[in-house]
């Protein structure tokens, strides 16, 4: 029986643990899980569950290694510190463990930070990169806004190396503040207000300021084997509300494999394209399971299964997904086992 270990996740590591136990193949695993919290999601999928401290980088790394050592883990699937542990791959694997990370640290490197990523994938052609400035003042801040909307464009910003929706804001000067104040929470500023933020401190961490792409947003979760071949490519596009669609889209999936032909990242990782005018632009590709996998899994694929069994050395094929499948989720309350 192989162990896998996932340490700080996010809640859908629930779901990935629970994937790769009910395998198509019959393969036995326990599962591992830690996260600062106890009480966490995540580890309630677990096996074996415990909390994990809150550490810098080589700290981190050094936790880790005594993890694997100490209950004898197969496969690590990381979430934080990835690039910490990346460097140090060579340790883990001379203790038996193998780890679902991106080896050429240059490439995860600039895919952890937006800004750098951006600079290095446009000169390659491989997708359309919207109009941006990165920026550290507010001053910046106003002349990049404005340069955006001499250009046509809507305008948003977000931390370069922001995860998921944090920091994300649209500015937008035509909104009703009272019909904001009494609706749901919506992620817009007027240009005086990000100003009046900004400009309460001299100088902050590298912001974007980008072109607002107004089309439909897809996450293409992708599956590819320990060197980079591409096994699967599954378009999951935003619809209304909880609703999900996994849609065949040619050009999409053809971005895939200029992607997975360039960069060769292995394992799961997932490319987030939003549509301007009909041209699908990038978002950020994110080197790791996405947050709604578990929906793109509905194709027929078990994407977190396949990845560890190709990191185990065994050969999986090219895979074959079902599409046009519309999806959503409901909550279900679960008793928390705490353990001892």
């Amino acid at each position: 029986m192989k162990k896998v270990w996932f340490n700080r996740w996010f809640s859908v590591a629930y779901h990935y643990m629970n994937s790769i136990r009910n395998n198509e193949d019959g393969a036995q695993f326990k599962m591992y899980a830690t996260h600062p919290d106890r009480t966490h999601m995540a580890l309630q999928a677990a096996d074996f569950a415990d909390t994990e401290p809150v550490l810098g980088d080589d700290d981190y790394v050094e936790f880790a290694l005594n993890f694997c050592k100490q209950h004898g883990i197969d496969v690590f699937i990381p979430r934080l510190h990835m690039y910490a542990i990346s460097k140090h791959i060579d340790e883990f694997e001379k203790i038996g463990t193998r780890v679902t990370v991106c080896r050429d640290l240059e490439l995860l490197e600039n895919l952890m930070e937006k800004q750098k990523f951006y600079e290095s994938i446009r000169p390659k052609g491989i997708v359309a990169i919207p109009d941006y400035h990165v920026v550290n003042t507010a001053k910046e801040f106003l002349k990049a806004h404005d340069a955006l909307t001499e250009a046509g464009h809507g305008v948003c910003m977000k931390p370069t190396n922001g995860e998921g929706g944090n920091g994300f804001r649209i500015i937008s000067n035509t909104r009703n503040a009272l019909t904001d104040m009494f609706g749901p929470v919506m992620p817009y500023l007027t240009k005086e207000q990000a100003y009046q933020n900004l400009s309460t401190v001299e100088r902050f961490d590298d912001v974007m300021v980008m072109e607002v792409l107004g089309g439909h947003e897809y996450s293409i979760d992708c599956l590819a084997s320990v060197s980079g071949e591409l096994l699967a490519a599954v378009p999951r596009r935003k619809a209304d509300g909880r609703l999900r669609l996994l849609e065949e889209v040619p050009e999409l999936i053809e971005l895939a494999n200029r992607v997975a032909a360039t960069y060769r990242i292995p394992f799961n990782y997932n490319i987030q394209v939003k549509y301007n005018q009909g041209v699908p632009k990038l978002l950020e590709i994110n080197p790791r399971m996405s947050g709604g996998l578990h929906v793109t899994c509905l194709s027929g694929i078990n994407f977190p299964y396949l990845a560890v069994k190709s990191l185990l050395g065994e050969h999986v094929e090219v895979q074959k997904p079902t599409f046009g499948l519309l999806a959503s989720h409901i909550e279900q309350y679960v008793i928390m086992n705490l353990g001892e």
